[in-house]
């Protein structure tokens, strides 16, 4: 196997693990990684979205108390058994408009234009949402963060960045209407480079829940979501693969699940004391970056 093509393999996998729990967009970054890298075909497309499943084994991993205390209580308690229901309520809307737009989306919005757009909306609409909901600073607090074990890091004293306190404070205070709006947001990450995570935050908030609770419903659902579309790309391009490819897609899942555990480490951390302001002045100078690339030729934007 050559080595260069393990280490641009290892490079799309930091890319992929550092941008897909972030509101920024994986797929805007993972398009713009693989085209200066030479892995823009076909099969890089599939290899973009396998590399996803590493990224998920990190939230497992971290999350895995919950997880694993849910599946294990699942036939005694009804606690556990909403939680896992509500899971499913909200990954079943993208699954039922993937399979039904997913080719007309991949033909008719993944265009330099839609991309563009999208990352310069997605940014406005989060320093409005941040605006709106009259965000305080650390300093006005004059709280302390608690951080406590991994799995719980986001569970900071009562979310001291809302200025009045959100209806649901914790995921297991959602309803299956709550749970069913978050995946109806969560399909609008189906438009090029909106951000699964992005829309599934910032529309949970706006819905109601807390900054924690968003943030851990986010990476919640992205478990069934992100594996979903990682088992199902394979198997619809299998054709395209063999066993000489199983290095190379096994260094991207390796460098995506490293890199995604540091970044869902750091994320859990970084939400305990500010908000995603930052993130949406650089959505909105990447998708003003995406449409000079597009114009000027530097960069084929194609799904």
């Amino acid at each position: 196997m050559d080595f260069v093509v393990l280490l641009k393999a290892a490079v799309m996998g930091i890319v992929e693990g550092l941008t897909e729990f972030l509101p920024i967009s994986s797929t805007g970054h993972l398009i713009l990684a693989g085209a200066l890298l030479g892995l823009d075909d076909e099969k890089g497309k599939v290899f973009d979205i396998a590399i996803q499943t590493g990224a998920i084994f990190a939230v497992i991993l971290v999350y895995w108390q919950k997880i694993s205390r849910t599946v294990l209580d699942l036939p005694t308690d009804i606690t556990a058994r909403r939680f896992a229901a509500n899971v499913v309520i909200a990954f079943l809307p993208a699954v039922v408009l993937g399979l039904l737009f997913g080719k007309q989306i991949k033909m008719y919005l993944f265009t330099p234009e839609v991309v563009a757009s999208t990352f310069i909306v997605g940014g406005l609409i989060i320093l409005w949402v941040e605006s709106s909901l009259k965000i305080k600073t650390p300093a006005e607090t004059h709280q302390d963060v608690e951080v406590h074990d991994v799995s719980h890091e986001v569970g900071v004293t009562a979310s001291l960045l809302e200025q009045s306190p959100s209806r649901i404070q914790n995921v297991d205070d959602m309803t299956p209407l709550d749970a069913l709006k978050v995946g109806l947001v969560q399909c609008l990450a189906m438009i090029p480079g909106t951000s699964r995570s992005g829309a599934t935050i910032i529309g949970g908030m706006v819905l109601g829940l807390s900054r924690k609770a968003a943030t851990d419903f986010s990476f919640y659902l992205a478990i069934p979501t992100l594996i979903g579309a990682g088992v199902y790309s394979l198997y619809k391009e299998r054709a395209l693969l063999s066993m000489a490819d199983a290095p190379t897609f096994a260094v991207g899942l390796l460098f995506s699940f490293i890199s995604a555990w540091i970044c869902v480490r750091w994320l859990l951390r970084y939400i305990a004391s500010n908000s995603f302001v930052p993130f949406a002045w650089y959505r909105i100078v990447f998708g003003i970056a995406v449409w000079l690339t597009a114009y000027t030729g530097w960069i084929t934007w194609s799904p």
